[in-house]
């Protein structure tokens, strides 16, 4: 059960609208742009909740898995399309090895 007024990390609506913004067509969830942008917002928001939360160690493994996905779809976006890796890179405003 989740508390009042507790944040959770993404909302329905929010991973819709994700979906809709990055993906390739209507109801794609499983392209990489998708799935590196939905777990920016889920870092994102991790990041948030350990500058708070400083002692939360549990959570920090899956952070740290998390981050990891992230590099790995990024580096296969890149060696199959590395033009839409770089747009992708500029609208997260991802850092990325030119």
């Amino acid at each position: 059960m989740i508390k009042e007024g507790a944040q959770v990390a993404l909302t329905v609506q929010e991973k819709q609208k994700i979906i809709e913004e990055y993906g390739v067509h209507k109801g794609d969830t499983g392209s990489p742009n998708v799935q590196i942008a939905l777990l920016s917002k889920d870092i994102e928001y991790l990041q948030k909740h350990f500058e708070e939360h400083k002692k939360d160690h549990h959570s920090k493994r899956g952070f740290l898995q998390k981050v990891t996905l992230r590099k790995s779809l990024m580096q296969y976006l890149r060696k199959i399309d590395s033009k839409a890796f770089i747009s992708l890179c500029d609208k997260l405003n991802l850092r990325y090895k030119k």
